[in-house]
């Protein structure tokens, strides 16, 4: 089930949150429980995916995307992602996640978040991700000016320039 009592929970704590410029980084601390684990006892990698919801609608929040949203009648999708997990989050842990925007191309905004075990880094993603609206996708030029963003952005790691270089080449729709 959607973690929707953890969700109203992270929205009620950042609802008097300083703003965030749009390439800020929103910080949030959370727990693994019981029903968030898999058979090994530790964070379901499923599950690693709905509880960055709660860091990156936050995110939106605090940057002034979700008033944006809601003003233009848009939405908001993810278009693609890659993830890299690396240390387990066990039972009853408790972990902080780091999420920020870390720029955008014409189409799409590249949002990384990560999950932190003190120092280690325990898992790490990079979301693709559209505003849309009934005709489609918004441009990013469009969407940033009603954000009233008008810098460009910033230079996308090579990192996250080489997955979305490698993913233009992957077929679609998949052979079946």
């Amino acid at each position: 089930m959607y973690p929707f009592v953890r969700m109203f929970k992270e929205l009620a704590l950042t609802a008097r949150a300083t703003p965030l410029p749009i390439t800020g980084t929103h910080v949030s601390h959370h727990r693994c429980w019981p029903w968030d684990i898999d058979l090994w006892r530790e964070l379901n990698n499923g599950r690693t995916l709905t509880l960055y919801d709660l860091g990156r609608i936050p995110l939106a929040g605090r940057t002034g995307l979700s008033r944006v949203l809601l003003k233009q009648r848009w939405g908001l999708t993810m278009a693609g992602a890659s993830v890299r997990y690396r240390k387990r989050i066990r039972t009853f842990a408790k972990f902080e996640m780091r999420s920020r925007l870390v720029g955008w191309d014409a189409r799409f905004f590249y949002v990384e978040q990560s999950m932190w075990l003190g120092d280690e880094c325990a898992n790490q993603i990079i979301y693709r991700a559209a505003v849309t609206d009934r005709n489609g996708i918004v441009d990013t030029d469009r969407a940033c000016a009603a954000l009233g963003a008008t810098d460009p952005s910033p230079t996308l790691p090579a990192w996250v320039q080489a997955w979305i270089d490698a993913d233009a080449t992957r077929p679609w729709p998949p052979a079946h």
